[in-house]
């Protein structure tokens, strides 16, 4: 449904501004519970940054979003969402070309495979890989379960905080030392930590490339430790690809949606929240239509929702100030690319002798990442204003296994990187778009020489593309950076992280909430319990 076949003025008990995944599940949790609710996307395609697009003729593809592994089961089960056509497909391992794309790396979900692999670069390394997996393993359990509390104010002092304060504590009173491993990961580099383990910087790049993935950092800046464990954070038994897309997961929870009754309304962009004496009260459109509700939930960022859509007016200094200053800079880049071919690594014969793909004729997920100083030095040039003359990045071919997505014979792949930031010193991107389309090229054909003849079409995106189409601010895929100043309690600001605004009736149910970005439901479902529970409602 568009806003012109729309209502020009109807009443719901809820809106929720943006179609994407948190949106959505926000919604359907609602719905379950019985309220009318609406769901208004900007866009003319519902789901945000997980969307399944055609970027050139005859080829589709996850243009933002681009793999599965953090979708939580919860919500998965919730919605039926198997039962809706939400199927993953296995990815091969991941196959990390190093030595001047002379050698791999392979990294797994089996452990022996890993071991194997890392003893080709260190003995020591591979002995204790297991020990630190399961280490990284049990913190990563006690974070998993912070990933459903909604954080208290710690700054208030009246007895309901008291007991939820209490409550939390008690309720994590078993963590004991482990609490100290989260608080390493909080506050070390991601290079310091794997350090105390590794010697090998081929074997630490494995790990650390997590740290600079969407996000303004290097493997060596601190806090960074604490963002491998956030991509680890996914119960759904690893990464994978959605058959379709991603853009399958927003269609499945749109369509359960629609089941329970949500009215869902594309190219709506909203202009601002309605509000009055203090209480959110309904959205008005670009095209000046008005929806009302005594419930408004936005999916968007924080950011854009304080300072764009409520108006600075309604909002108190200090909620102001911490808003202003809450980090969204981002340099990391999409790239995707219908081509005849993928890239022929040089490794490649030696992958395929040895054996380690098992069925997969090609490694359909790879990393150019080849050390941490090659991770550390792509940062350094974004860290001075300028994008990475080398930039690492992630390859995955969903075509060798997903038949929806190209021509027979013709493939789609899939580039995710950094560093190219927001915006540049002394340097504009319309001047230097394909300055950097080449660098990224370069550092291809530097492993798999001659990429470049097989490509048919590449759309490359950049932060500011991705401000400008799916409204992510300045472009950041997490809606703020993953730092200890910007997470749980005091995500996105403090005094408000528990998904609840200044505005009475007015909540946020996006990543710029706790536990942050990613493709998991769960800022969603959390928010929506929220919602019921201020109305004396407990989600089933």
């Amino acid at each position: 449904m568009t806003e012109k076949q729309a209502a020009s003025h109807s009443h719901y008990d809820a809106i929720i501004v943006g179609g994407g995944n948190n949106g959505l599940v926000c919604a359907n949790y609602l719905a379950r519970e019985g309220r009318k609710v609406l769901v208004l996307e900007r866009r003319h395609i519902v789901g945000g940054a997980a969307v399944t697009e055609e970027f050139t003729p005859g080829f589709r593809a996850s243009i933002f979003s681009y793999m599965t592994g953090m979708l939580h089961p919860r919500i998965i089960r919730d919605f039926d969402l198997p039962g809706r056509g939400y199927e993953v497909l296995p990815c091969s391992d991941m196959i990390a070309p190093v030595d001047e794309g002379e050698g791999y790396i392979l990294f797994s979900g089996d452990m022996a495979k890993t071991q194997a692999s890392f003893r080709k670069f260190s003995e020591k390394d591979a002995d204790i890989y297991p020990a630190f997996d399961a280490y990284l393993r049990e913190a990563t359990e006690v974070v998993r379960q912070l990933l459903w509390e909604t954080p208290p104010d710690l700054s208030r002092r009246d007895w309901k905080t008291f007991k939820q304060v209490s409550s939390l504590l008690w309720r994590y009173r078993k963590v004991g030392r482990k609490m100290y491993r989260i608080i390493d990961m909080m506050t070390m580099s991601a290079y310091d930590f794997l350090k105390e383990w590794f010697e090998d910087d081929r074997v630490i790049a494995v790990i650390a490339y997590y740290a600079s993935m969407g996000t303004f950092a290097g493997p060596k800046s601190p806090g960074t430790a604490y963002v491998i464990m956030h991509h680890i954070m996914g119960e759904a038994g690893g990464w994978g690809f959605v058959k379709g897309g991603m853009g399958k997961i927003t269609e499945c929870l749109a369509d359960y949606g629609r089941s329970k009754g949500v009215e869902i309304v594309t190219r709506a962009e909203i202009s601002k929240i309605i509000v009055r004496n203090g209480r959110a009260t309904g959205v008005v459109t670009k095209e000046g239509r008005t929806y009302e509700a005594p419930i408004v939930a936005s999916n968007v960022s924080a950011k854009t929702l304080y300072l764009n859509m409520v108006g600075e007016q309604h909002l108190p200094d200090e909620v102001l100030r911490q808003i202003r200053g809450y980090r969204t800079f981002a340099t990391a880049f999409k790239m995707n690319v219908a081509c005849h071919r993928p890239p022929q690594y040089k490794i490649l014969d030696r992958v395929r002798q040895d054996g380690v793909l098992g069925d997969f004729p090609y490694p359909t997920y790879t990393r150019i990442a080849p050390d941490v100083n090659y991770l550390e030095r792509a940062y350094d040039d974004a860290k001075y204003g300028w994008y990475s003359s080398q930039p690492y990045m992630t390859q995955v071919t969903p075509s060798f296994i997903d038949d929806t997505l190209a021509p027979e014979g013709k493939h789609v792949i899939n580039f995710y990187g950094g560093h190219a930031p927001y915006s540049l010193k002394g340097g504009d991107w319309s001047q230097e778009k394909e300055n950097f389309r080449k660098n990224v090229f370069a550092a291809i054909e530097r492993y798999a020489p001659g990429f470049g003849n097989d490509v048919i079409e590449a759309q490359l995106l950049l932060p500011p593309d991705m401000e400008r189409i799916v409204n992510l601010p300045q472009g950041h895929v997490f809606h703020g950076e993953l730092s200890a100043d910007q997470l749980f309690f005091q995500r996105p600001v403090s005094g408000y992280a528990d998904y609840r605004t200044p505005i009475g009736g007015l909540y946020i149910c996006g990543s710029s909430m706790h536990p942050g970005g990613g493709v998991t439901g769960i800022p969603g479902h959390n928010a929506a319990r929220e919602i019921l529970r201020d109305q004396n409602t407990k989600m089933g």
